[in-house]
């Protein structure tokens, strides 16, 4: 796989590792409302099961922000240390120049 590719393909595991942490996060809020909302209702189920559930999602959100920061590092110092921006002018010289030919 060539830089630029693996570049792209780190950049798309970024943008789902950040839609990974938005979906956890609303998870935890629609479990907190429901907690709240039992707090009238006083639903033993509920009462018992919802504080691990709610503790379990939240540890999980918690890794996917470790797991991104530290994969956005190493985006980031990939893309500097290959020079991302440098081979991306080139590629897109190159299609202009390829695409003039036809």
């Amino acid at each position: 796989m060539d830089k630029l590719k693996k570049f792209e393909l780190m950049e798309k595991i970024t943008h789902e590792l950040e839609d990974l942490k938005n979906s956890q996060t609303a998870i935890v809020q629609k479990i907190g409302k429901i907690e709240i909302d039992n707090f009238d209702l006083n639903n033993k189920t509920l009462e018992r099961v919802l504080p691990e559930m709610h503790q379990n999602v939240a540890d999980n959100l918690d890794k996917i922000a470790e797991i991104l920061e530290d994969f956005e590092n190493a985006k980031n110092n990939f893309g500097k240390e290959n020079n991302i921006e440098a081979l991306r002018e080139e590629e897109t010289i190159r299609e202009a120049m390829e695409g003039g030919e036809k």
